[in-house]
Parts: C-alpha cells; sequence; structure tokens
C-alpha cells in the first residue's frame, strides 16, 4: 500500500505529463474536456472539477471507464497520434457548463464516454449503460474462484492429494478441500488413489 507521500508524489508527476501536452491548464474550477480520435472515430469525455489540475491527475491513477482509456490509449503526443487531447473552460457554473458541453460534443459526432448527461443535482439523466461497481465482497469471490479453478487444474493433471493419518479432523479437512477444487472422484476412496507410504 502507498504512503500519502508517495501518492502526492505519483500525483505531481502526474501533473507534470499534463502540463506537457496542456501547458496552460491550471488549478481554477472549470469543465475538463478529453477528447480523440482513431479510424475515423471520435471520443470525448467531459468532466467537472473544482480543480482542473488535480482531477486530471487522479484520473491518470483512478479506476473508472475513463481512467482505464486515459491509461490505454495515453496522452496524445507527436508519437502517440490516438492518444487523449486535453482542453478546458475556466467556470463556476460547473452543472450547467458540463451538461452544455456534452450535449454539444453528442451533437458534433462525437462517441461520449460519459455515463450520465453531466450535473452533480439528484435525477441526473444516464446516457450510457451503467454496470454495478464491484465491491470489496465480489472482488474477494471472484479472488476465491479464481483460486479454486487454478488449483484444480494443477491437481487434474500434475497432483494428488491424500490423508497422511486418518482422524477426525483429517477427514474433515479432506472432504474440505475436496469440495473446493470439486473433485468428482468419490471421497471415499482417497486410499485407492494414496500410494501406501502416505497412510
Amino acid at each position: 500500500m502507498k504512503t500519502y507521500r508517495q501518492i502526492k508524489a505519483i500525483e505531481q508527476k502526474n501533473k507534470e505529463r499534463i502540463l506537457k501536452i496542456c501547458s496552460n491548464v491550471n488549478e481554477n474550477s472549470g469543465i475538463y474536456i478529453l477528447t480523440r480520435e482513431e479510424n475515423g472515430f471520435k471520443y470525448a469525455y467531459i468532466g467537472q472539477a473544482r480543480h482542473i489540475l488535480t482531477r486530471l491527475a487522479q484520473h491518470l491513477t483512478g479506476y473508472q471507464h475513463i481512467d482505464i482509456s486515459l491509461k490505454k490509449h495515453g496522452l496524445f503526443s507527436a508519437e502517440n497520434k490516438n492518444g487523449w487531447h486535453i482542453d478546458f473552460i475556466e467556470c463556476f457554473n460547473l452543472d450547467d457548463e458540463e451538461q452544455r458541453l456534452i450535449l454539444k460534443y453528442a451533437n458534433l459526432g462525437y462517441q461520449l464516454r460519459n455515463k450520465t448527461a453531466g450535473g452533480q443535482s439528484i435525477g441526473k439523466v444516464g446516457i450510457a449503460e451503467i454496470k454495478a461497481s464491484k465491491g470489496y465482497r465480489q472482488g474477494l469471490q471472484k479472488g476465491y474462484e479464481n483460486a479454486r479453478k487454478e488449483v484444480a487444474k494443477l491437481f487434474e493433471k500434475n497432483l494428488f492429494f491424500a490423508i497422511v493419518k486418518e482422524n477426525k479432523n483429517t477427514i474433515k479437512a479432506f472432504d474440505k478441500f475436496n469440495e473446493f477444487i470439486n473433485v468428482k472422484e468419490n471421497k471415499n476412496d482417497w486410499k485407492q488413489q494414496t500410494p501406501k507410504s502416505m497412510w
């Protein structure tokens, strides 16, 4: 886990990267506009921020859909023609201006990467499919399933497991492990699969 100091150092480096692309971006309140083109298609993302430069730097390390796209396609440069361009407008009426610009870029033929029509008010309108965010428990469950499949695959192809010394606890452990890797053999036939030196 990164320390606060490390997080701030990464944020500072990301600010420097952004300033190379858009040298006049600042920490004022406003709307930022990300655009890119590839194979004749135009893409855009419009966002609002109280501190534009900081918010843009956060996108370079975040995990939202636009953050992932920024990592995948990078920022525009002479070497990266399909990267994201950065523009911004300073303003204080963030909700109205964000909504106006989202509509404007939609009318200009951009495929918007925004999930809503903008604004932070209650009842904002969705413009794209929103997948339920995965929480901590879903992550644990997915990790458990991946581990189970990987271990089952190892035992199916290369390994075997056995009870070293039979007692009530080892039988329970055997059953639990068998259930974990979903072995189809009869759990009472363990002696047939096990070398005699093991029992």
